[in-house]
């Protein structure tokens, strides 16, 4: 048995015949046994996959090349088994839930910064602001050192989020973030056309970071979307888990606590239910 891929990939693309999409997807999947969540929307495609190494460099080319998408900006991470349980493909209003149809990466994108140069900005101490556009729970496991932090509950609460920010942000310099790019690639835009003057997106997120640059500037873990729950400066699997429960993602540490009951409870439902009473 080879060693699994782990592939996340987003385009913001003009699609068209949906279904028929959905079903050519669904075949390829099958046939190579690829595990994971495709999202299709008129807006572009969203992936999330795993499976043998050579499998997945045969998707990747039936994505670029039979079915024209052209290029992917892939990231892979290597795994000694399948984050997922099944395949999924599913048709959705937007690829990445914002709520503000106007936003069109595809016709007007934000300027891109480049992790390395993300780093060297980082390194001179230059004067900007590093802008966490993740929710809380993610955020909790692991950040850029002094971002700010929005404290988002879901990406949809973005917009309102940023009209509390202080008008003397909007001529700052902006570096907005998140795990791989797709929610910045809707955020900067915005950020711009509510008057933001210097907004920038991170290509290819932390991810990237974490691919080209390692963990220098950066605290802790980077959460992920699948089974692994959270990934380290090496793009490597963590002892964090998720609360059965919850949701929560838990540190080695908070497994530790005594409220932390495997299968049942952890120290974040305990706060839950407090703050509900």
């Amino acid at each position: 048995m080879g060693l699994y891929v782990n592939v996340s990939a987003y385009k913001f693309i003009n699609l068209t015949n949906l279904e028929g999409l959905k079903g050519q997807l669904l075949r390829k999947s099958f046939d190579l046994n690829l595990k994971g969540t495709i999202l299709l929307s008129e807006e572009g495609v969203n992936l999330f996959v795993a499976g043998l190494e050579s499998d997945i460099e045969t998707f990747k080319h039936f994505l670029s090349h039979e079915l024209q998408m052209g290029d992917f900006p892939f990231k892979d991470s290597p795994s000694l088994h399948k984050p997922f349980r099944r395949m999924l493909v599913r048709i959705k209003k937007e690829i990445i839930s914002m709520g503000c149809p106007e936003i069109k990466p595809a016709e007007n994108p934000a300027p891109r910064l480049t992790v390395e140069e993300l780093k060297s900005w980082f390194d001179s101490q230059k004067d900007f602001v590093i802008l966490d556009t993740r929710n809380d729970y993610e955020v909790r496991l692991g950040t850029f050192k002094n971002a700010m932090d929005l404290n988002l509950k879901t990406f949809r609460a973005f917009p309102e989020a940023i009209k509390a920010l202080p008008d003397s942000m909007k001529n700052k310099t902006i570096v907005t973030f998140c795990t791989g790019g797709i929610r910045c690639e809707k955020a900067a835009p915005l950020m711009i056309k509510n008057g933001f003057k210097d907004v920038y997106q991170l290509d290819g997120g932390i991810l990237r970071y974490f691919e080209k640059c390692g963990g220098e500037h950066y605290d802790n873990e980077c959460f992920v979307f699948d089974r692994r729950v959270a990934v380290d400066a090496n793009l490597q699997e963590t002892q964090t888990t998720q609360c059965y429960a919850c949701r929560s993602p838990l540190t080695s540490e908070e497994q530790n606590s005594p409220d932390y009951v495997a299968s049942e409870s952890c120290p974040y439902c305990i706060t839950i239910a407090a703050d509900t009473k």
